[in-house]
């Protein structure tokens, strides 16, 4: 029996054939379950169909074409990427949002990005992002907001696979079955590359491949006990080219260049595990936890630097659900480590950070109004060891969200929210580095606070989702990295007052049966309000790193119901470099442009499909400072393969 398509546009990517209807998509992943219109915050929802229907070779593709979320490669790094959202910069955004995979939180202690390429697309249910939202629920971090990453759990089975230019190759596969009593998944994704940059003069490239593998158990023994469990892993090996020159970057962004400091090896491995349960004491009532064991091992070949991570990490939650009013209360704890052998330039340590927070969430519904109110209370404790120190510090850190939403019909709603949030530091910002690789001790610096206002509407009729809303975000002590000229004295430190606005609009637009288009733009402003560094008066600069308009659209075509045709642009304006806290760097941060052709075919159970990424074959690269800039997406691609379902 011949499938029917499904056709989105970007912010939900590529959906509806013919006769489908858009409607509210349930929120599932946050404490309080709602939808999209009845929600106090800020949402975007992407479905499974949504997400594999974009063809994205990993999850920083699909979140920085199809969402308003924006991704760079971490100094060259493709498996471990920056992300923005709201305005808090390329380079220390990622800090300020919560990433979530199964409510399990995999942001990391340190300054290294949450790994999402080890979450393969094709694994993926449902991914909610909660703007300026969620710092209740997911603590630490949450300033910027939510990721929420639910993955599949259902009769799916299924194998994938693509082939593309510079040898790029792609498997995967799904297997699932889920019953009344029982529910189990298996999952795996294994991907190669032979590489774009070259890394030297011999003509090496940057190669890199990666294996993912997870699994997936329920069983509800009883209509009142579920018992769930899981694990994963993820092998990772990289080589990433380092920065170019201005010239050497026009003149061609695929050589390794002639000043840096050559290019970066990297393996990272991941191993999690998971165990919890719920108890459902009555239909209203019920209790869950659960519990997280993680390890990870980062070597850096190219230095000989090598880190252990040890993440023990808790959850358990009271849940009342009644008609009107849902009420929810828990604790949350997190235990990380990392030990950091002793190599040339550092001595062997042990740095920690944990996390200890209770929490309550409530809200009511009476008639169209919907009300919600709650507060968390977090402490902080970090620890530093080595041969001759023994370190110390601790925050006691408090969140609150409020928020309101009257829905006037079932096409119509406004919402207003607030959010005290927070950012304790990461347990890199206490060390700096010199000239000559030496590591010393920077200080214990401030955790950053904000105060987030946003106001929203939602239209959504049968045709047409429309979303739009303002944001204002109030800070204080934003972490920042001071990058002296000089380098000696660069350190981590905290910007003393500064603050964001900005404009979110949503919209995708069922033309005809044949023509779907989706939009999303995003203007931001972020302003250092008062900060005197190093001799420096940043009192009034723009936050560099961040682009103040951001434009994702997506066109499809649908000639035929099994056959879809789409068109996707993406555009970030110029920003200063990510360094430039004086904006008066020469160079600043191009504008980044993209343009995806995909062509999609679906007949009974077989899917095949093509993908041309960077069209035109535009230049894009991440400026730090002058004269430093890593190239990314700077050069035209392709893949094509098939999905079979089995």
């Amino acid at each position: 029996m011949k499938k029917k398509i499904l056709l989105s546009l970007l912010a939900s990517s590529i959906l509806v054939a013919q006769n489908i209807e858009l409607k509210p998509l349930d929120i599932t992943s946050t404490a309080i379950k709602t939808d999209e219109l009845k929600s106090t915050d800020a949402v975007e929802v992407y479905t499974a169909d949504d997400i594999q229907k974009a063809h994205a070779q990993n999850l920083y593709e699909f979140l920085n074409q199809q969402t308003s979320v924006s991704t760079m490669p971490s100094y060259g790094n493709p498996f471990s990427q920056k992300l923005d959202m709201r305005g808090y910069g390329m380079g220390d955004g990622y800090q300020n949002i919560v990433v979530t995979l199964n409510g399990r939180k995999i942001n990391n202690i340190d300054m290294v990005a949450p790994l999402l390429s080890a979450i393969s697309p094709d694994s993926i249910e449902k991914i909610e992002i909660i703007k300026s939202g969620g710092i209740v629920a997911s603590g630490d971090g949450a300033n910027a907001g939510v990721i929420n990453i639910t993955a599949k759990k259902n009769n799916d089975k299924e194998v994938a696979f693509y082939g593309g230019s510079y040898g790029k190759t792609d498997g995967s596969f799904y297997l699932g079955h889920s019953d009344e009593k029982f529910s189990i998944s298996a999952g795996g994704e294994a991907q190669n590359s032979d590489g774009v940059r070259h890394i030297n003069d011999s003509g090496g490239k940057d190669e890199n491949r990666f294996k993912t593998a997870a699994f997936n158990f329920a069983y509800n023994p009883t209509n009142e006990l579920e018992l769930r469990a899981g694990a994963a892993l993820v092998r990772t090996d990289v080589i990433y080219a380092s920065y170019l020159t201005l010239d050497e970057y026009k003149n061609d962004p695929k050589q390794a260049g002639a000043t840096n400091w050559g290019a970066s090896k990297q393996k990272f491995d991941t191993d999690a595990v998971n165990a919890g349960f719920s108890y459902y004491f009555s239909n209203k009532l019920s209790l869950n936890a659960d519990a997280n064991h993680e390890e990870k091992t980062s070597n850096y070949v190219t230095y000989s630097s090598v880190a252990d991570y040890i993440y023990n990490s808790a959850k358990t939650t009271l849940n009342y659900d009644g008609e009107n009013v849902t009420i929810l209360a828990g604790f949350d704890i997190f235990d990380g480590k990392r030990e950091s052998h002793a190599n040339s330039y550092r001595t062997e340590n042990e740095t920690a950070k944990k996390n200890l927070a209770s929490f309550f969430i409530s809200n009511f519904k009476f008639d169209n109004h919907s009300l919600k109110a709650s507060a968390r209370v977090e402490n902080v404790e970090y620890r530093y060891d080595d041969a001759s120190n023994a370190l110390k510090d601790n925050h006691s850190l408090f969140g609150a969200e409020l928020g309101y939403n009257y829905t006037f019909d079932k096409a119509n709603s406004v919402f207003l929210n607030y959010a005290h949030a927070y950012q304790a530091p990461d347990i890199d910002r206490f060390f700096n580095r010199d000239w000559f690789g030496t590591v010393t001790f920077n200080g214990f610096i401030n955790p950053m606070k904000t105060d987030s206002f946003t106001l929203g509407f939602n239209n959504i009729t049968p045709l047409n989702k429309f979303k739009i809303s303002l944001f204002y975000v109030d800070l204080k002590d934003e972490i920042y990295y001071f990058a002296d000229p000089t380098f000696m004295n660069s350190k981590n430190t905290n910007i003393d007052k500064s603050y964001k606005y900005g404009l979110d609009i949503y919209d995708k637009w069922l033309i005809t049966d044949e023509f779907n288009i989706a939009l999303n733009y995003n203007y931001v402003k972020a302003v250092i309000d008062k900060e005197l560094e190093g001799g420096n008066d940043y009192s009034g600069n723009d936050l560099p790193g961040v682009s103040n308009h951001n434009i994702k659209a997506t066109l499809s075509y649908l000639p035929t119901k099994n056959t879809i045709l789409s068109l996707t642009q993406v555009y970030r304006s110029e920003a200063y470099a990510a360094n430039d806290f004086n904006n008066n760097f020469a160079q600043k941060q191009d504008a980044y442009i993209h343009t995806d052709i995909s062509a999609t075919y679906t007949r009974d159970n077989l899917e095949l499909f093509a993908k041309i990424n960077n069209l035109f074959n535009q230049k894009n690269g991440l400026w730090i400072q002058d004269n430093a800039i890593y190239p990314i997406n700077f050069t035209t691609t392709a893949i094509a393969g098939f999905k079979l379902k089995i």
